[in-house]
């Protein structure tokens, strides 16, 4: 080299950059000439030189200690004046090469700003621009501008003092040289590790890139099976006369590895076998870093745990990795409410109790209590999270309900199960399913289509119910592109006097598109059937409806189709409705949604597309942490008689 050569590690990053006195000192006192030429290499400032006197600002700063003994009240006043004043101040020189991370950084670190509006006497200015000076030295040298200088300029301004900040940034030194010790014992993976590197010769000397290729490295080995691999910190010889520098990193892979077994010594939660339920990775499998973060993620949604350690340890059988896990219980018991309303349904009230470890591991008991207007219900509800696999569930639910329609009224008690493999809000998923089954008793109350008396009929229901999703959408709770695609099929057997059997089949689909930053178009289409039995042998509880708040907005609850002569819905053996709606972010965390609505029932077995029942209408949405609050006012645009003029209802989530 022909210049002379420094040694140093690399900076992480400047985040909590602190004043630099020494920096300080070897800025240079402000020039009213043109700025000189900068200094050959040789001839850089000594960082430990004094510290240069503050210049002048064309107001003569009192002596104190002078002022302090005057007994000329105008000399007072002038004292005061001189001993304090606002500043304003600003960095000239840096517009074409400060990043915007450097900026930050300034801002979150500068005296002069922290202090900005403040009166100040001239010490005050004075030491405050010499440490904003070093702190820009600093950030600069972080970024590969390692010859930057920077002079203080305070000047008069209209009453007050401006201080500036000239930056001559000097030039951005490149990197002449990249070197990954040891990167070759990883095999033929080392091509992937030094891809996943990614800095080369001339790129920018820039700390943190030097910190984000480092982690990438870390990431890759442990992706790449290299469990205990240890990367060193990156070493850097900077050459001041030809402006470039050098990067030294050591890489000790180790050997590649396989999963072992899960280990816990507390077991107070569930044991390790559960967690290998819960894990993404079988012993076996290749070793992979993420595995063990995702592991200790869905180890804290489970509910029970606060706090989660998972750490890869050297296994009992060569060549693999067991996986020890200590786990903090969190409180085990929830007390919920939820509150709502619609139109046709009433005000809702509901209530719960959970104890979600009763049965380990993660047997959930939930106690549910539902009191409204139009419907009361009872309910005991054993749910098994994680059963058997992640996000797998079973359940099992004792309920008693009582019901009150426009079409009918029941009191139904039901005993049902399902397993199924759910989405959630943390692990949404592509695809989901369901398999159920589901025994009913239930008296019901409505009336004969042809003559409008009372009829109630006891029927006895076993059902099949399975369902399959697919959800391409981007947000559970407020999807803004994408699409998504169920399909539901429940055979079921009822006696009413005798036996016999039907089919009800649903299809729903729904499509999201943004138009602009602001606007996302959202549609949306259901198609039912009812195969095997006529409407009127079916319970009014099992047959199709429309209208209400997640159907067509505007009508009352299940009040669009078929009407027998009292003027009250009988429902249907056929279904079909849509929905288009325009997702409007106006201001802060508030949106608007003007919508339009149409659907209707048919007493035929297949869904026709007349005879439609239209509304429309404007909800307005609140963007919580937890998902969108649903307020939407609709009205039908051709009503049948009894229906009201407007719709009200509330809810969490979109509509669809």
């Amino acid at each position: 080299m022909t210049g002379p050569v420094r040694r140093h590690r690399a900076l992480a990053c400047c985040l909590a950059l602190a004043p630099f006195p020494a920096l300080a000192q070897s800025v240079p006192p402000a020039q009213r000439t043109p700025a000189p030429t900068p200094p050959a290499a040789d001839d850089r400032l000594d960082p430990m030189s004094p510290m240069a006197d503050i210049p002048g600002i064309g107001v003569e700063w009192p002596d104190l200690a002078k002022a302090a003994v005057d007994t000329d009240p105008a000399s007072d006043a002038r004292a005061e004046i001189a001993a304090e004043t606002r500043y304003s101040y600003t960095i000239a020189g840096i517009d074409d090469i400060a990043s915007p991370l450097l900026r930050e950084r300034f801002d979150a670190a500068s005296s002069l700003r922290a202090n900005r509006g403040d009166p100040a006497n001239a010490a005050q200015i004075d030491r405050r621009a010499r440490e904003d000076a070093g702190l820009l030295e600093a950030l600069l040298k972080a970024e590969g501008y390692y010859d930057a200088r920077i002079a203080t300029r305070v000047e008069p301004s209209g009453g007050a003092v401006a201080v500036t900040l000239d930056v001559d940034p000097g030039p951005l030194y490149r990197f002449g040289g990249v070197t990954l010790a040891g990167v070759d014992q990883a095999g033929d993976k080392a091509g992937d590790l030094r891809a996943a590197f990614g800095l080369k010769a001339e790129a920018p000397v820039n700390s943190d890139a030097i910190a984000a290729a480092t982690d990438r490295l870390k990431t890759a080995a442990g992706e790449e099976g290299f469990a205990f691999a240890k990367v060193g910190e990156p070493e850097i010889v900077v050459d001041r006369a030809a402006r470039t520098a050098t990067l030294d990193l050591t890489l000790a892979p180790g050997t590649e590895r396989r999963f072992g077994r899960v280990t816990m010594a507390d077991t107070r939660i569930f044991g390790p076998g559960h967690v290998e339920d819960i894990a993404r990775f079988k012993p076996g499998q290749p070793f992979t870093e993420s595995a063990l973060v995702d592991l200790r993620r869905a180890l804290i949604q489970t509910g029970l745990v606060s706090s989660a350690k998972v750490d890869a340890v050297e296994g009992k059988s060569p060549g693999t990795v067991d996986v020890a896990v200590a786990l903090e219980p969190a409180p085990p018991r929830t007390i919920a409410g939820e509150l709502g309303y619609g139109t046709g349904e009433g005000a809702r009230a509901e209530v719960s109790w959970t104890h979600r470890n009763l049965f380990p591991p993660e047997g959930a008991l939930t106690v549910r209590g539902v009191l409204g207007t139009r419907e009361q219900l009872g309910a005991l509800v054993f749910r098994r999270n994680n059963f058997h696999g992640r996000d797998r569930v079973l359940t099992a639910q004792l309920s008693a309900a009582h019901t009150e329609r426009d079409a009918y009224e029941a009191d139904t008690l039901q005993l049902s199960g399902s397993l199924e493999r759910q989405t959630n809000i943390f692990f949404q998923k592509t695809w989901t399913w369901s398999l159920g089954a589901e025994l009913v008793a239930t008296d019901e109350r409505d009336v004969i289509e042809d003559t409008g008396q009372p009829r109630r009929q006891t029927y006895f229901i076993g059902a099949l119910p399975t369902s399959l999703t697919y959800d391409g959408s981007d947000d559970l709770l407020n999807p803004t592109r994408g699409f998504r695609l169920s399909g539901r099929f429940s055979p079921e057997l009822s006696l009413v006097g005798s036996v016999f059997g039907y089919s009800r089949i649903q299809f729903d689909g729904s499509v999201y598109r943004p138009v602009t930053d602001s606007v996302v178009l959202a549609s949306r289409i259901r198609l039912g059937t009812i195969a095997g039995a006529p409407r009127d042998a079916i319970a009014p509880s099992r047959r199709f409806y429309a209208g209400g708040g997640a159907s067509v907005r505007g009508y009352g609850f299940q009040s669009i189709g078929p009407r027998g002569p009292n003027d009250t819905p009988i429902g249907g053996r056929s279904l079909t409705e849509f929905s288009i709606e325009a997702r409007v972010k106006a201001f802060g965390n508030f949106g608007v949604v003007p919508f339009f609505d149409a659907g209707n029932i048919y007493t035929s077995p297949l869904p026709k597309f007349s005879g439609f029942r239209y509304g429309a209408g404007l909800g307005v949405r609140y963007y919580s942490n937890f998902g969108p609050i649903r307020i939407d006012v609709g009205t039908p645009l051709n009503p049948q008689p009894g229906d009201p003029k407007i719709g009200v209802y509330v809810s969490l989530g979109q509509a669809f």
